[in-house]
């Protein structure tokens, strides 16, 4: 699931998880820096409550991707940009940890619903590091439709099929 901000991905994702059957992870990538990130985080953590089994890892995303028990049916990974950004945030090496997500993309354990931000629709940032954000997220976005059977874009909660089907 592919969107800006507000665009009612992580719900539309959410609601296609519930839709399969079996085990569900949901592996969350934010880390509360403030006030403000707590209640988003616990508005999340409670509209999947009791649906979803939750892990949350800012950082090692692949790892605990493969690591998982099996007799998983369906990994929602909620958000990608968020999780690139605390690669930032943390300076760790972008190339490998991107590349490692490329390779448990291409052949993942169990059915992957990965929801990350469209960052290339507005201006251009007027600082170094928000343009290099919103660069290496529009590049690490294009590796994964390609790797993808499904990309939706949603915008205004609408859901846009741009590869696959919706269902």
């Amino acid at each position: 699931m592919i969107g800006g901000g507000r665009s009612g991905k992580s719900t539309w994702a959410e609601a296609y998880a519930r839709s399969h059957e079996g085990k569900r992870i949901y592996l969350a990538t934010a880390e509360a820096f403030d006030d403000e990130m707590k209640k988003r985080i616990k508005a999340h953590q409670a509209r999947r409550s009791g649906e979803f089994i939750t892990i949350e890892e800012p950082l090692e995303l692949s790892e605990r991707i493969m690591s998982m028990a099996s007799g998983v049916d369906v990994c929602l990974i909620d958000c990608l940009t968020v999780w690139l950004g605390n690669l930032m945030h943390y300076e760790k090496n972008l190339e490998t940890y991107l590349e490692d997500l490329y390779r448990v993309v291409g052949s993942p354990p169990c059915e992957l619903i990965l929801v990350t931000n469209e960052t290339g629709l507005g201006i251009i940032p007027a600082d170094s590091m928000s343009r290099t954000f919103r660069d290496r997220a529009g590049w690490m976005n294009q590796r994964l439709a390609v790797l993808a059977d499904r990309v939706v874009l949603l915008v205004a909660g609408i859901p846009l099929a741009l590869k696959g089907t919706l269902s």
